[in-house]
């Protein structure tokens, strides 16, 4: 969806590697786009995040504990592998608005992405033909992949191009869609992991399919600007080869760090536990997209309006803002989530008031890792909070590996070192922000 797009472009330092790149965000923010229309953005993902949810909640009613785990690591692989699937290519969008770099960059996007998604289709195939898992699995993953990686290169245009609406309704349509798919399926076939990964899948092709069709005059000028040519896109290889060497990395860690609980669920002796952790990061999901839905078109837009010290101070008022606004939403949703678990007595889901509980702890970090990162890009050498994410994932590997089951305990140290990650996030803005900026600080190879 496009403000899930939106948080991993945050989790990444997109513009880091050059200030174009935030330059670019900021004209993206104009008549059609604008504050007014970013605010907008936010209230109608806000409104389809609390459809999704509902739908999320008469599944969890109807589906085995079982099939919300699998379907839990079946969309954080693809998730995972949607990153990679554009090899960060797609952020050449938000540099500047030359049509001669924006075609050069649509065009590089789509080929790596076919040809990620024929190694994918062939590795479906060669797991489905050796009995790893069943074809119908297969089939669907590599179609939900696809989905997302169309939204995410029209989700970069639309955004660059200041196409907020499509976004929105794109946002809408899918949290009307998909949990109606899924409801559809679950009532005449039965409750399965199946019609869970079907639902996804169908979701996100719809999302692709309205995005494709809202922008589809700007999707022909791009494509049909030049010829397509090897050499083209031999030389945007080589003039933006930082986006698969540093942007994709930094990405893919900050992607590994935010499903580190779901790498203990394997850990876990008792099925209906890593259910309730399952569907716990599934619940939390919607207040973490939701806060980086709100605040990083405004906050990147004040920011961007100022310059000097008068930006500084904007960014340290706004970074304690950020962690006031964030933990009092995770509170919230702790509360209501204890004070609703006794109505769930009788159910299979009784006590997952307690493992959200904890695992806010986990996303309240995640959630403000977001727009402290995009704030950091303005200045700071990508490589410090690239180090950053690096060592929270390897130390937070270590914890799990230590505790070696799943349990209240590990998931407290889990969420423990999410908040140590945010706090490092947090100093780098406070201390480093309004240097001399990344662009000095890397080699001219190094830039997009």
């Amino acid at each position: 969806m496009a403000a899930q797009a939106t948080l991993e472009r945050a989790l990444a330092p997109l513009s880091a590697v050059r200030p174009e790149l935030a330059q670019g965000a900021l004209r993206s923010l104009r008549p059609g786009g604008g504050i007014a229309a970013g605010i907008l953005l936010a209230l109608r993902y806000v409104q389809a995040r609390f459809l999704s949810v509902w739908g999320l909640l008469i599944a969890a009613l109807l589906c085995p504990p079982q099939a919300f785990a699998e379907f839990a690591i079946y969309s954080a692989l693809a998730n995972f592998l949607s990153i990679a699937a554009l090899l960060r290519f797609e952020t050449v969008f938000f540099q500047n608005s030359d049509p001669d770099r924006l075609g050069r960059a649509f065009r590089l996007s789509v080929v790596t992405g076919v040809g990620f998604l024929a190694l994918v289709g062939l590795a479906a195939i060669a797991s489905s033909a050796l009995g790893l898992v069943l074809a119908g699995h297969a089939a669907l993953f590599v179609f939900s992949l696809a989905g997302r990686a169309a939204i995410r290169l029209a989700t970069a245009e639309a955004t660059a191009e200041g196409d907020f609406r499509a976004l929105g309704n794109a946002g809408l349509l899918q949290a009307v869609i998909q949990p109606g798919a899924m409801l559809a399926l679950i009532l005449p076939f039965g409750a399965s992991s199946l019609a869970l990964f079907a639902a996804d899948a169908i979701g996100h092709a719809v999302s692709a399919g309205y995005l494709g069709w809202r922008r589809r005059f700007a999707f022909q000028r791009l494509a049909l600007q030049a010829e397509w040519s090897v050499h083209e896109l031999r030389r945007s290889v080589r003039q933006w080869s930082a986006a698969p060497r540093l942007l994709l990395p930094s990405a893919l860690l900050s992607f590994g760090f935010s499903v580190a609980p779901l790498l203990a669920l394997p850990f876990s002796s008792d099925p209906v536990f890593a259910a309730h952790v399952a569907l716990a990061m599934r619940l939390l999901d919607v207040p973490t997209q939701m806060f980086g839905a709100v605040t990083l078109p405004l906050v990147m837009s004040s920011l961007r309006s100022r310059q000097g010290p008068a930006r500084r101070r904007w960014a340290r008022i706004l970074t304690g803002g950020l962690i006031v606004a964030a933990f009092a939403l995770f509170a919230s949703a702790a509360a209501f989530v204890l004070l609703l678990d006794p109505w769930l007595e009788e159910t299979q889901w009784h006590g997952i008031g307690t493992v959200l509980s904890i695992l806010t702890l986990f996303y309240v970090g995640i959630a403000l890792v977001a727009p402290l990162n995009e704030i950091g890009t303005l200045s700071r050498d990508p490589q410090h909070p690239m180090m950053i994410n690096a060592v929270a994932l390897v130390a937070t590997l270590a914890l799990i590996a230590w505790f070696g089951k799943l349990s209240l305990a590990m998931l407290c140290a889990i969420g423990a070192m999410s908040l140590l990650r945010m706090c490092a996030h947090a100093c780098l803005t406070w201390t480093g922000f309004g240097g001399g900026g990344a662009a000095k600080a890397l080699p001219q190879g190094s830039r997009i």
